[in-house]
Parts: structure tokens; sequence; C-alpha cells
């Protein structure tokens, strides 16, 4: 299986682009002439601010979905190489409004009117969480070098979620 790229682009809006490709160059100059993704083609020109190499597509692909799931101020951690920073990132509003914690985090949650969100009933095949269960979703082999705990994301139900 050929060797592949995951690579976060910066379009010249501002905002940021992810994707995965087994040849990087061609796919730089593809979005560069319009010919990428019609997130970029309307955004040029844009710029390759980072990258990762995996020894298999499947693995940049994997590794391309979990980054476009994350949220600007993760993907610029990552960006910057404060990897220290992304389990903190990864934590969602509500589990801070829970917790108690949000008033460190990002200057503040305070003056934010949110409202609990309803639930509407789950079929039985669901699988019950309580709210102290928590997902671990692992990483390509491809980053064993790498602080693999760092960059792993923990999902936390909200209490929500469960049922």
């Amino acid at each position: 299986m050929k060797k592949g790229y995951m690579y976060i682009l910066e379009c010249s809006d501002g905002s940021y682009y992810t994707g995965s490709t087994t040849n990087l160059e061609l796919r730089l100059q593809q979005h560069q002439s319009g010919e990428g993704a019609n997130h970029t083609k309307k955004r040029l020109p844009v710029t390759l601010v980072y990258y990762e190499e995996y020894s298999r597509i499947d693995e940049a692909f994997y590794r391309e979905k979990q980054v476009q799931g994350w949220s600007r101020k993760k993907k610029e951690a990552l960006i910057n190489g404060n990897s220290q920073l992304l389990p903190q990132l990864a934590v969602a509003y509500r589990d801070l409004k829970s917790s108690g914690g949000f008033e460190n985090i990002n200057g503040g949650f305070e003056s934010l009117n949110h409202q609990e969100d309803t639930v509407s009933s789950r079929t039985s095949d669901t699988v019950s969480l309580s709210a102290s269960d928590a997902v671990t979703v692992p990483l390509p082999e491809a980053l064993e070098g790498s602080d693999k705990e760092t960059l792993e994301d923990t999902v936390t139900p909200s209490k929500n979620e469960c049922k």
C-alpha cells in the first residue's frame, strides 16, 4: 500500500482545510490551481501549514477525519507544535460547565446563556453510558514514535448522551 499524508492548508480567508493524499506535492498544485476541493478553490491562494507522513494512505485518511472534527484552537495547537495543549482543547464546553472549570479556559464562559439540550427517546439497541465513562480513540500505528498519549482524543459523553 502507498504511503500517505495528512495535511492542513490555510486559505486566504484564514480558514483551515484538512485533507489526505498519496502525493502531497501534486495535491498542493491541484489546490493552488483551483482543481482541489470546493472549499479551497473559493479561497485561493492556500498555504501548507502542517502535514504528517504515514506508511499507508488509510492511516493518513483516518488521521484526516480525526483532525477535521477538531476545533480551530486545537488545530492551531497541532500546527504550532503545542501537543501538550491537545488534551485540554478536546474538552467540550458542556463538560466544563458541569465541572465548574470553565472560567479558566479561553477567557471564561461566564456570560454565556446555555440551555440544556432535550434528548429524544432512544431505541433499545443503543449502548448505555454513564457520565463518568470515557472513550479513547486510538491513533494509527504510524504514530508509535510520537507522544501518542498526548495526541489521543478522549471523549466523555455528556449527561444528555447517557440513557
